[in-house]
């Protein structure tokens, strides 16, 4: 039986609800359940996260050192597996508040909105009940409002629901609206030449970029595993240095269209993806703050804008 974000949410979550939610769960959750900002309420949020933050060694089993930092969140995403998910919805009935799947959860949302507030200069947006506040994020973006108890849930699915992690949701939510790519470390020189990659394996880009950016020592543990990125099936890889040297970005054709992977310093950074027919082949251009990608759909010239940091 696959599980889903909504059948995590019907088992676990729905029958601790108030009734009064359950009569209207939409409108309870357009409704400002702090409208005098109380200091207390936030306070309990701020709480659930240090909760969070005392009780993850033990249902993790490891330290994820959770210091509040982007950093952490990623750490945290990679520990949120579907075997853990199972250990923990055989702690305590289903429903109610013993059980431990419940508790991972709705800690850990407050846990990853603590992260945004911290780090970001995050709001929360209170709801009842309180694990379903959201975190208002305003950025270079514009504002969003982050409903982080939903990643988490997201994030425990199975199938292609599962797929997109909470690193996924958070770095695309709030790390890159929140970027300064300007700020970022210079990898090397924006003039260096590295030539195009025609025999793609994970371990011959490894080899590519030792040999021609050694600067770049690790991708990350973020980028695509071995096993994904050869379901790329990429036919070549080329790469551009961007913004003076601060990003290298990676890109070439393979499963469904155009990939691009972004790496910075710290490694990978962020990915696209653009639809496109196999032949011709894409032609990328940087054009001063902007990348072009000139590439056809359905047999038609088609051109994509985008930013040099990405999308």
């Amino acid at each position: 039986m696959t599980v889903t974000a909504e059948s995590l949410f019907q088992a676990y979550f729905w029958p601790l609800y108030p009734a009064d939610v359950r009569d209207d769960l939409a409108a309870a959750r357009r409704t400002d359940a702090n409208p005098a900002a109380n200091p207390a309420i936030l306070a309990h949020l701020g709480e659930a996260a240090a909760v969070f933050e005392k009780m993850a060694p033990a249902v993790f089993g490891e330290d994820l050192g959770l210091d509040r930092s982007d950093a952490s969140v990623h750490r945290l995403s990679r520990a949120l597996t579907t075997a853990r998910r199972e250990v923990w919805a055989s702690h305590g009935a289903a429903g109610t508040p013993d059980s431990e799947l419940f508790n991972v959860v709705v800690h850990g949302a407050a846990y990853v909105g603590a992260c945004v507030v911290q780090a970001h200069g995050g709001a929360w947006s209170v709801r009842r009940p309180l694990w379903e506040s959201f975190v208002r994020l305003t950025s270079r973006a514009g504002e969003a409002e982050l409903a982080v108890f939903h990643w988490l849930l997201k994030s425990l699915a199975d199938g292609d629901e599962g797929k997109t992690t909470l690193a996924d949701r958070y770095r695309t939510h709030v790390e890159i609206p929140c970027a300064r790519p300007e700020e970022l470390p210079v990898i090397a020189s924006p003039d260096r030449k590295i030539p195009r990659l025609a025999k793609v394996r994970y371990d011959t880009l490894y080899k590519h970029l030792k040999a021609h950016l050694p600067e770049v020592r690790d991708l990350g543990a973020d980028f695509p595993s071995a096993e994904r990125f050869d379901q790329y099936e990429f036919a070549w890889l080329d790469f551009v240095l961007l913004g003076g040297g601060r990003m290298l970005l990676i890109h070439g054709p393979g499963e469904g269209g155009v990939h691009l992977f972004w790496i910075d310093a710290a490694g990978f950074h962020k990915s696209a993806h653009i639809p496109s027919d196999k032949f011709p082949a894409h032609v990328l251009k940087v054009s001063g703050e902007k990348i072009v990608v000139v590439l056809s759909v359905q047999e038609q010239q088609t051109i994509t804008e985008m930013l040099w940091w990405g999308p």
